[in-house]
């Protein structure tokens, strides 16, 4: 995922993962032999309490420059347009602004904070409400952009980012957005736990599905 002298991109939108990532990336740069750079961004909506002072300060206590971008994207979409179901226009106009934001820091790599518990429930929900086998790869090329798009906590568990947030002392910043925990992914991720109780390891036979289907790049 990361090479000799790349400038990598963290999408930081203040939530449990993307500190996580942010973090680990840094602790990364220490012992790594590969020696890269990063940059912090976060994409601001232009709606609700948004404040990001801790994020601010964590970026300035582990040396990370940090960029706030101002866009409209949460006005855009609730008041101008009144979609009903915003998640996926939200997530296209937020790529966007990332990608283009990355590509004027001189970045060649952008770093999501998607671990495996995203890609077992993106999977479902793409099953059951497009009718389609997908869910994102580990590492994807976005070549009108000349841009690789990484995940680098793909094989972490949930519960494990929780445990480093908490051990770390991480300050969430909670999300404006006015659809938080009321999404399809919110069902789909309650009707897992549901059935892990009756099946421990349901999750891990997803995701050795996915792996042993090659789904979009995925390899056993």
């Amino acid at each position: 995922m990361i090479k000799e002298g790349d400038r990598v991109a963290v999408g930081v939108s203040g939530g449990k993962d993307s500190l996580t990532l942010l973090v680990v990336l840094r602790q990364l740069q220490q012992f790594f032999p590969k020696k890269f750079e990063l940059e912090a961004i976060t994409l601001t909506l232009g709606i609700g309490e948004f404040d990001l002072t801790p994020v601010k300060e964590l970026c300035k206590r582990i040396g990370v420059n940090y960029t706030i971008e101002e866009t409209l994207i949460g006005k855009i979409i609730f008041e101008a347009r009144q979609e009903k179901n915003p998640c996926s226009l939200c997530a296209n106009m937020r790529r966007g602004a990332l990608h283009n934001v990355t590509k004027s820091l001189g970045c060649n790599k952008i770093a999501l904070a998607h671990h495996r518990d995203d890609v077992i429930e993106t999977l479902l929900l793409s099953a059951f409400y497009e009718g389609r086998i997908h869910t994102f790869s580990p590492v994807t090329y976005l070549d009108k952009k000349d841009l690789h798009m990484i995940r680098p906590l793909i094989y972490a568990e949930e519960k494990e980012v929780k445990a480093f947030v908490k051990e770390n002392g991480l300050t969430v910043v909670k999300s404006p957005c006015h659809v938080d925990g009321f999404t399809k992914r919110e069902s789909i991720k309650k009707m897992l736990y549901d059935l892990a109780k009756e099946k421990r390891d349901i999750k891990s036979n997803i995701f050795g599905a996915i792996k042993r289907a090659e789904i979009d790049g995925w390899k056993e």
